[in-house]
C-alpha cells in the first residue's frame, strides 16, 4: 500500500504505525498476478500450490480473458513465490494446473 500511503506528514491515520512496520520489515504475501499455462479458469478461493503441492497462497480472483484466449487471475501469495515468471500451480477441482507469476497489468503480457 505504499504507492497510496503518504509517511512524510506528522499527522496520525489509523494503523500508521502497522503500516510503517509492514514497509519497514516487509510483508508475509503480496498479491500478484497469474497467467494459466494449463487449459483451466481459476475462480476465487482456490488453492495455489507449488510443485511439491504445498499451500502457499489463495486465488482472490480469476476469469477466462476474452482477449488472451487463457485462464488469468490474481493471488496473495507466501513470501518468496511472488518473482515474476515464477512456476505456481492452481489447484482446479483437485488437479493441479500450471500458471506463472506475470507483471500486471494483463493487457501489457498480449
Amino acid at each position: 500500500m505504499g504507492w497510496i500511503t503518504k509517511f512524510t506528514s506528522d499527522k496520525d491515520f489509523i494503523d500508521k504505525d502497522l503500516l510503517l512496520k509492514q514497509k519497514k520489515e516487509g510483508v508475509e504475501k503480496r498479491l500478484k498476478g497469474f497467467v494459466m499455462i494449463d487449459r483451466g479458469i481459476p475462480r476465487q478461493h482456490y488453492e495455489v500450490v507449488n510443485a511439491e503441492g504445498a499451500i502457499i497462497g489463495e486465488v482472490t480472483s480469476g476469469t477466462m480473458s476474452p482477449m488472451m484466449k487463457q485462464g488469468i487471475g490474481m493471488a496473495y501469495l507466501n513470501k518468496g513465490y511472488w518473482k515474476t515468471g515464477s512456476e505456481i500451480f492452481i489447484r482446479i477441482r483437485n488437479k493441479d494446473l500450471k500458471a506463472k507469476i506475470v507483471n500486471l497489468p494483463f493487457y501489457n503480457i498480449i
